[in-house]
């Protein structure tokens, strides 16, 4: 049994879960049930997104959980068709509808538009009103860089509690991290365990599995912990919130059960020492464009 999952205070004094079960390419038709299997898990974050197609099933499988709706954390994301004001207040209505929700706990802009960032101020300003108007509890955006989130908070009124990345080992974003922390944005992870490395994004490549590196391997065999086990607590050491996504029921327990152990400070410079400064995803400077 996992321990008692930790929380992050978000800078308007929001608690989310620091480990949440994210649901991108899991098919409609089995994400009831894996939604429902994860809160049962232990899971209270649950993400996911209008370009995911399966918000719909995601408000299924939070109400077949049988746990109180404010027990759970939702995050879902605005996508790029939908930028614009009253574009994107029109999607939000629709995505909330789908999730079957009052609110949505946290409200992210997918990417940023580099080349129609005019366009994506707009969408955040949006955003803004759902925080005043009570639909949201915390708003934030996903795959911004340094220079986005400068732009974006000089035209903007409230600064993100989120920003949503691309983060694992093998491309740890220190100087993006480091710009959070001086802004008080939380940084959650995507991809958390490296899978974009080897099986999508724009370069993918099999042989950059962090679950086969051996420094992963060895620290797995000291603490008697998975390979996976190991690189999420490296997360939480960091204090960055993490959504693994599996569609196996036995890896989703294991991807939650990390809070019984600790990293040292020599085996999490180990693992800082595999960043590679190498992007498996987009490249939110070409996103859209």
């Amino acid at each position: 049994m996992h321990e008692t999952q930790p929380h992050i205070t978000l800078n308007n004094n929001v608690k989310m879960p620091m480990i949440g079960y994210g649901v991108f390419r899991i098919p409609p038709k089995k994400t009831a049930e894996l939604v429902k299997a994860a809160i049962q898990t232990g899971y209270r974050l649950i993400d996911t997104a209008a370009a995911y197609r399966n918000e719909a099933q995601v408000g299924e499988g939070l109400r077949r959980s049988g746990i109180d709706r404010s027990e759970l954390f939702v995050t879902t994301k605005l996508w790029i068709s939908d930028f614009g004001y009253d574009e994107a207040l029109k999607a939000f209505d629709a995505s909330r509808r789908k999730l079957g929700l009052d609110y949505v706990d946290l409200y992210l802009l997918h990417w940023p538009v580099p080349t129609k960032f005019d366009s994506t101020i707009a969408s955040y300003q949006a955003l803004e009103k759902l925080l005043t108007d009570g639909l949201v509890r915390a708003i934030g955006v996903s795959n911004f860089t340094p220079a986005h989130l400068e732009t974006l908070i000089k035209h903007t009124d409230i600064i993100p509690a989120v920003n949503q990345i691309e983060l694992h080992p093998f491309f740890s974003q220190k100087q993006l991290r480091e710009t959070h922390s001086k802004l008080g944005i939380v940084t959650q992870a995507w991809s958390p365990i490296g899978g974009v490395m080897r099986y999508s994004g724009a370069h993918p490549d099999p042989t950059q599995n962090l679950l086969q590196h051996p420094t992963i391997i060895r620290l797995a065999e000291k603490y008697d912990k998975t390979p996976a086990q190991v690189i999420l607590r490296w997360h939480i050491e960091h204090g960055i919130g993490i959504i693994p996504k599996s569609v196996h029921p036995d890896r989703i327990a294991e991807n939650i059960d990390i809070m019984n152990f600790s990293l040292n400070a020599e085996d999490m410079i180990a693992v800082d020492s595999l960043n590679m400064d190498v992007r498996g995803g987009p490249d939110p400077e070409t996103f859209g464009s």
